[in-house]
């Protein structure tokens, strides 16, 4: 831990003018400066630099703050990370306080388990271009499915040699604690004791943090097995509700676009960002969580999610969307052509045709779900009055009264009904949506 006279020090030498300077050219104007905003795309500066305040604001994205925010949402850095950077920045000695020695054993595993994870990603990277069997196994895989040496590099991707140990050994030849591996899910033990390489036999993804530590691995099989991809089991240092595959890759193109695309697999986001929509993440099969919307929130309020055009994407589309609409996200929605995924559209079309489909064809979330439900259940009275609360319920997520009144109007043309009478049902629903939100319910929205 930073000691706290180390902290007030950081906190009192940081100027916002030269932090937010290393970013942005300033211009003054008045009592304050002005410049493009660092955090979404403009062409009319509206960042705020006020000298006096120490504080920076951004009138139309509302990002902001002290230098230790700045660095921290520029960056994608923890408070004490943030703190470090500028201390780094101003020659500042960083002064630690003692920890207790449950802190400092908690804080070595951390590192131990990063550090293990780093070089198990990296022989997994050699093992796919240096071996033969990596070559004529797994390399040959990639090509075929079209990735690139750029991509491939890009997201480090590997191979685990198809030998029950050849991790294990290696790692202990290393110096390595085997059980480190273990506690990481690298290496698993059978029922006759014996330790084996869980990944093996399998084409790697490693999947990053917002700040490129390797936290976990993803393998798929090439061998027709039962589990076609298994996943590093949660840690101290990988929790796959916070996590989303590719969002170190994709950060800067998220806040230069000011959006984000969310797919579902590990190959949708290769397949985008090689050719050219590089502003792409994935849930990796799960189901979007709180902590995975607060991770792109972070960067950009909007997103547009994409899935397959078949009943499978679109029974996958509306799930999450109430928590993505409660936490204030824009949300748009993006069904590809039936039989198409991201990874096969992307490789079908340039990047401008993608964009061009893009803009054509995507729909606001709410609009999408009730043409979806009111198309299953048009003939039927009780069906229409399920549709009706069920979309009123998802308005009801959404905490800016403007555009919930917004939805009112259009959901009022589309499901042929009053707007008042959608409006009462929105107030209703809201009330519950609110109970929900108190700490003795969680915060969790389900429908």
């Amino acid at each position: 831990m930073i000691d706290p006279a180390t902290v007030e020090r950081i906190k009192n030498t940081a100027d916002i003018y030269e932090v937010v300077s290393d970013y942005v050219q300033l211009i003054r104007r008045g009592a304050n400066y002005v410049g493009l905003c660092p955090f979404h795309n403009e062409r009319t500066p509206s960042f705020s630099v006020n000298r006096q305040k120490n504080f920076c604001y951004c009138f139309s994205c509302k990002k902001g703050g002290s230098p230790v925010n700045f660095i921290m949402e520029k960056e994608g850095l923890s408070y004490p990370e943030a703190l470090r950077h500028l201390a780094r920045r101003y020659g500042i000695e960083v002064v630690e306080t003692r920890l207790t020695d449950e802190q400092r054993a908690q804080r070595d595993n951390r590192e131990a388990m990063y550090l293990a994870n780093e070089w198990a990603m990296q022989k997994m990277e050699e093992d796919l271009t240096a071996t033969d069997e990596g070559r004529d196994i797994g390399l040959q895989y990639f090509t075929q499915r079209g990735v690139t040496d750029e991509a491939r590099k890009a997201f480090r991707l590997g191979y685990a040699l198809d030998k029950s140990d050849a991790l294990t050994e290696a790692a202990v030849r290393k110096g390595f604690d085997i059980a480190l591996f273990k506690k990481l899910g690298l290496v698993g033990t059978s029922q006759h004791g014996r330790d084996y390489d869980r990944f093996r036999g399998r084409v790697i993804f490693p999947i990053h943090n917002r700040i490129g530590k390797v936290v976990a691995f993803g393998g798929r099989d090439l061998k027709g097995g039962m589990a076609k991809y298994i996943n590093s089991p949660e840690s101290d240092i990988y929790r796959k509700s916070h996590e989303l595959y590719g969002i170190y890759q994709a950060r800067a193109a998220i806040e230069s676009e000011n959006r984000c695309f969310l797919v579902e697999g590990y190959m949708d986001v290769i397949g985008m960002w090689q050719s050219g929509m590089k502003n792409v993440v994935a849930s990796s099969g799960t189901a979007l969580t709180e902590g995975q919307i607060e991770l792109i929130k972070r960067i950009t309020p909007n997103i547009t999610l994409i899935y397959d055009g078949d009943q499978a994407g679109i029974k996958a589309s509306l799930r999450g969307m109430d928590m993505l609409l409660a936490a204030g996200m824009n949300v748009k929605l993006l069904l590809l052509p039936d039989g198409d995924d991201p990874d096969s559209f992307a490789r079908k079309h340039t990047p401008e045709e993608f964009r061009e489909y893009v803009a054509a064809h995507e729909t606001d979330i709410i609009s999408f779900k009730a043409r979806v439900m009111l198309g299953e259940g048009q003939a039927d009275p009780q069906k229409r009055i399920e549709t009706i609360n069920s979309v009123a319920y998802s308005i009801a997520h959404i905490p800016d009264d403007v555009s919930r009144d917004v939805y009112v109007q259009v959901c009022s043309k589309i499901l042929d009904i009053p707007e008042q009478t959608i409006a009462n049902a929105v107030a209703r629903a809201r009330i519950e949506v609110e109970k929900k939100k108190e700490p003795n319910n969680g915060d969790r929205f389900r429908h």
